[in-house]
C-alpha cells in the first residue's frame, strides 16, 4: 500500500471557494428581494440597498481569492461557471411558480411568487451585471497585481471592489429600469437610484471586502498546505 504524500486534483481552497461561490450567486438573487435599510448618514439622508449585496460581496471575496491563490485564469473560468447554477436556479424558481400546483392546504402562494419571481427583464438586468462585473473584479485584482503591487493584497481588494460595485450598480439599474415609469408616470430617477446604491456600496466594499479577502487568502493557503500532507489514496 502507497502512502506517498500526493496533493490533491483540486486544491482544497479552490474547491470550497467554488463551493460557496455557486451558493451565493444563487443566494444573491434571493435574498435581493428585500430592501434593507442600512441607516441615515450625513449629506445624504436615509440609504436603502438589496440585500442580495451581502451575498455579492462575497462573490467578490471569493473571487479575488481564487485570483490570488490560483490565478487569474482559474478566478475567470469560476465566473464563467457561476451562470451555471444562477441560469438553472432562476429556470427552476419559475418552473416551481408557474407549473408546479401549489398544495391545497399551503396558501402562500402569492406571497412565494412575489418574493422570488422576478420578470424577465430584471433576470437579463442580473445576468449580465453580475458577469461584467466579476470579470472586471478579477481582471483589476490581476491587473493590480501585476503592475508591482502583489504584496498590498488589501488594496488591490478595495479597488477591485470599488469598481465591479459600481459597474455592477449601472448596468443593473440601468437595463432594469430604463424606461419604467413611476407611481406619478414619470420616468424612474435613475441617477437617484444609482447614486444612493453606489455610496452605500462603496461603504460596504470599504469595510468587509479587504479584510475577507486577506482572511480568505489565509485560509486558502493553510488548506492547500495541509493537503499536501495528506496521504495518497490506498492503491494496489
Amino acid at each position: 500500500m502507497d502512502k506517498t504524500a500526493a496533493p490533491l486534483a483540486v486544491p482544497p481552497s479552490l474547491l470550497l471557494c467554488a463551493l460557496v461561490y455557486g451558493g451565493m450567486a444563487v443566494l444573491a438573487g434571493v435574498i435581493g428581494a428585500k430592501l434593507a435599510d442600512v441607516g441615515t448618514w450625513p449629506l445624504i439622508g436615509r440609504m436603502t440597498v438589496e440585500s442580495g449585496i451581502f451575498a455579492f460581496l462575497l462573490l467578490i471575496v471569493l473571487s479575488s481569492t481564487v485570483s490570488e491563490l490560483h490565478g487569474a485564469p482559474v478566478a475567470r473560468q469560476l465566473v464563467k461557471f457561476g451562470f451555471a447554477p444562477l441560469i438553472l436556479s432562476m429556470v427552476l424558481i419559475r418552473v416551481v411558480i408557474d407549473w408546479v400546483p401549489p398544495a391545497p392546504i399551503w396558501g402562500n402562494q402569492a406571497a412565494f411568487a412575489l418574493i422570488l419571481g422576478q420578470g424577465a427583464r430584471m433576470q437579463f438586468a442580473g445576468l449580465c451585471s453580475y458577469g461584467l462585473s466579476q470579470l472586471l473584479n478579477v481582471a483589476v485584482f490581476a491587473r493590480l497585481a501585476g503592475q508591482g503591487m502583489g504584496r498590498t493584497l488589501l488594496v488591490r481588494a478595495w479597488v477591485a471592489s470599488m469598481l465591479s460595485q459600481v459597474v455592477d450598480t449601472v448596468i443593473f439599474i440601468t437595463l432594469s429600469f430604463w424606461g419604467v415609469a413611476g407611481g406619478d408616470g414619470q420616468p424612474l430617477p435613475l441617477g437617484q437610484m444609482m447614486g444612493s446604491q453606489i455610496v452605500a456600496k462603496l461603504v460596504l466594499s470599504t469595510v468587509m471586502v479587504p479584510a475577507l479577502v486577506w482572511l480568505a487568502v489565509r485560509l486558502g493557503r493553510r488548506m492547500d498546505r495541509v493537503s499536501t500532507h495528506l496521504p495518497a489514496s490506498p492503491r494496489a
